[in-house]
């Protein structure tokens, strides 16, 4: 039987998301903790049915535009009665949209080696003419309310995103959330990883396996954008040339009202073309789901490149150690050989060897700390290669299957606008033939221009 909304899965302390303190202190290392369950259990996908199901206008407090905003209700239901990782079997809460910004910009610093899959954006770009651009327009907000599900079945079915105890609670706690997120001190982290992203960064050994993911990254994202705004264009006259046959319409159907013979053929006709111009309104509603599925893409680009300018951080992080090993090194040799130091130079004095002991002592203190700090931070860097490389793998494969499936939806979309006025016209044609009362050609005779 179906446990009522709120009832608690399973009182097992171990599971993923026990208690606020357990939470807080496995993030962000959660990567770690979090690998074992995705590898071994599949995605949370696999034992948890999300969805956002509604949205709601609401405000702050004052009756004011610029605090109204927009909250998202997110269902979900435990499809596997075995799994304990949950609060609720059915849980239902709302989350506004900043909230999700708090979550993907969590995700992206607790897992730096993860092309963390992307949310809807905040306001429309790339857009034709006539579409809104309010982010208070409600076929807007039901498009994003559409993004926001898809990018939270796109973490649940990550092997390592889904099982982090902080996304976890994001879809089932509603009111500790935002206080064991704050705790984790992901922002502090942000802030420094943002300083070091914004400045230009050289290393001499990188790997040009992610030279070449940051220059796919960045292509694939002009081609994107470059075929968003071809799109925008060519959706402007489309709209601009079918909406005019609305005009074939009236005029057709005034003239209908001063013929006698050809009146009811004039007025068939108008009527098909006032069909046709409205027909355009519902095809475009449907071509903006698939055209928002390629933002979607062109917004993973970025997150792909974020990986790659990681990995180059790390690189030089790495390099810069080594520089300072180099450094003591030489600071150790011409301690040993007893060179003129600078005191001797300005002073004319001359260490002691007792001094000179102790000098070599603590040079060799700081060679021991920064040759582990080298060990250390080489192998976090070999772990962030070894699985970075991993998920762009699992970006690729996943990429293709869906770009593949979004262009198809999409030409099948063209040849259906396309046969849509082309039935219009044989209508017409048929409309044309029967004025004065002639009959209309045999089928056959259709299918000649």
């Amino acid at each position: 039987m179906e446990e009522d909304r709120g009832e608690t899965v399973c009182s097992d302390k171990g599971n993923l998301v026990a208690s606020h303190d357990q939470a807080a202190s496995e993030t962000p290392s959660a990567a770690k903790n979090a690998e074992e369950p995705g590898t071994k259990k599949g995605p949370l996908s696999s034992v948890l049915e999300i969805s956002v199901s509604e949205s709601e206008r609401r405000y702050n407090g004052a009756i004011n535009l610029s605090e109204y905003y927009t909250a998202y209700l997110i269902e979900t239901r435990v499809s596997d009665s075995r799994f304990c990782g949950a609060l609720t079997r059915l849980g239902a809460l709302w989350r506004r949209y900043s909230e999700f910004e708090t979550l993907s910009t969590y995700l992206v610093e607790a897992y730096p080696f993860v092309v963390v899959p992307p949310l809807p954006e905040k306001r429309a770009s790339h857009v034709w003419q006539k579409l809104a651009t309010d982010p208070f327009d409600s076929e807007f907000i039901d498009r994003r309310r559409i993004g926001l599900e898809s990018f939270l079945l796109r973490v649940a079915s990550h092997p390592i995103l889904s099982w982090d105890p902080i996304f976890l609670r994001f879809l089932q706690d509603e009111k500790d959330w935002k206080e064991i997120v704050t705790g984790t001190g992901y922002l502090a982290k942000v802030e420094k990883q943002l300083k070091s992203l914004n400045a230009t960064i050289r290393v001499k050994k990188g790997d040009s396996r992610f030279d070449e993911l940051l220059s796919y990254g960045k292509e694939l994202e002009t081609h994107l954008t470059a075929v968003l705004r071809s799109r925008a264009r060519l959706t402007d006259a489309t709209y601009a040339i079918r909406r005019q046959h609305a005009n074939y319409g009236r005029v057709l159907s005034e003239w209908s009202a001063i013929e006698t013979r050809m009146g009811d053929g004039l007025q068939s006709a108008g009527h098909y073309m006032d069909a046709h111009a409205a027909s355009i309104d519902t095809f475009i509603e449907e071509e903006e789901v698939y055209i928002d599925q390629l933002k979607e893409y062109m917004y993973y680009a970025a997150a792909l490149q974020t990986v790659c300018h990681k990995y180059t951080m790390m690189q030089y992080q790495l390099e810069r150690l080594d520089d300072s090993l180099s450094t003591l090194s030489q600071r150790r040799e011409s301690a040993l050989q007893g060179k003129p130091s600078l005191m001797w130079r300005l002073l004319g004095s001359v260490d002691t060897d007792e001094v000179r002991e102790m000098k070599v002592a603590e040079v060799d203190q700081q060679v021991a700390d920064t040759e582990t700090q080298i060990q250390q931070h080489s192998a976090k860097l070999s772990e962030f290669v070894e699985k970075a490389l991993e998920d762009a793998e699992r970006f690729h494969a996943r990429k293709v299957k869906d770009l593949r499936e979004t262009l198809i939806n999409y030409v099948k979309l063209q040849i259906r606008i396309c046969k849509k006025g082309l039935q219009t016209w044989k209508h017409f044609r048929d409309c044309v033939d029967s004025l004065g009362g002639c009959p209309a050609p045999a089928p056959q005779e259709l299918a000649s221009p």
